[in-house]
């Protein structure tokens, strides 16, 4: 199986992942537990498969945040609603979330129970030696509810992916500043959007930014040079190779069933606009292939 299928599946399966960080029914939900802000509720919600780990665990599987970023709400999160009550009402919430902005028809039909049941078993079969965000989500109890399944599933296997790059970024001796102003320079995200989100100073940003233009990735107007294209290229399709277990273990035919599946709920993320322009990501309508 081609290695291109893992990040075709990823283009798909990522939009319906990022649900949780847009809608109302998590911000209310979280809000309800007595959490502060956006901030709160992204690093405590994603964090707590985790379990209750220091700041700094959080600060190093998140990879790209400052480490002021988490320490600012965590672990006081921890004191206001603990991982395993948080893991329950992320289930609730994205039940919620998901049945109103997809509508009752999409959630009760047989063809997103059958995406739901495609996921989970791509999910259970992800390589999660040394990815530990990927593991953690993993070994959560499977959802009853097949759309709460479905976000559950895509979610273990954004992060499986997410820590491959991580280990890709490590490999490569990029660090997560640079790793920003790399993605920047590919034209896939705002810069000072992501500066801004990530809480990284103005020097630090300027700092990466010198570092890649040593390493003759980036030009003085912070552009890709063609090694740093080529360079950025190469990581990308190193975190594809990292990514692909699942979908050889899926096969061809439920890989391309569960793709096709998931383009029209994907497609209504993208063409809805609750994901901003510019999201740190780089989830946009251009990216959107088609699997071999």
């Amino acid at each position: 199986m081609s290695e291109s299928v893992a990040r075709a599946m990823w283009e798909r399966f990522e939009p319906v992942h990022q649900l949780v960080y847009f809608t109302p029914e998590v911000r209310e939900a979280v809000e309800g537990l007595g959490l502060r802000g956006y901030w709160m509720g992204y690093f405590a919600l994603r964090a707590a498969p985790l379990g209750p780990v220091p700041t700094a665990v959080v600060t190093s599987s998140f990879y790209v945040f400052h480490p002021g970023r988490a320490a600012s709400v965590l672990p006081d999160a921890w004191d206001l609603a603990p991982p395993k009550q948080l893991i329950e009402v992320r289930e609730r919430a994205m039940g919620d979330a998901m049945a109103n902005f997809y509508g009752p028809d999409v959630i009760a039909s047989p063809e997103l129970a059958e995406a739901a049941d495609l996921a989970w078993e791509a999910a259970r079969a992800a390589d999660t030696g040394g990815r530990v965000l990927g593991a953690a989500n993993q070994e959560l109890p499977r959802p009853a509810q097949p759309h709460v399944r479905l976000w559950q599933a895509v979610t273990t296997l954004r992060e499986h992916r997410g820590d491959g790059h991580v280990a890709v970024l490590v490999g490569r001796r990029v660090g997560p500043v640079e790793a920003l102003v790399l993605k920047s320079a590919t034209g896939e995200t705002d810069a000072e959007f992501q500066r801004r989100v990530r809480q990284w100073s103005v020097e630090e940003w300027r700092s990466a930014r010198a570092t890649l233009r040593e390493r003759g990735w980036i030009d003085e107007e912070g552009s890709l040079t063609r090694a740093g294209a080529a360079a950025h290229e190469q990581m990308e399709a190193d975190t594809d190779a990292a990514a692909v277990t699942p979908w050889q273990t899926l096969g061809a035919d439920g890989t391309a069933r569960l793709a096709h599946l998931l383009e029209p709920l994907a497609r209504r993320v993208l063409d809805s606009g609750i994901v901003p322009t510019g999201n740190p990501v780089g989830l946009t309508e251009t990216t959107w292939g088609a699997p071999s």
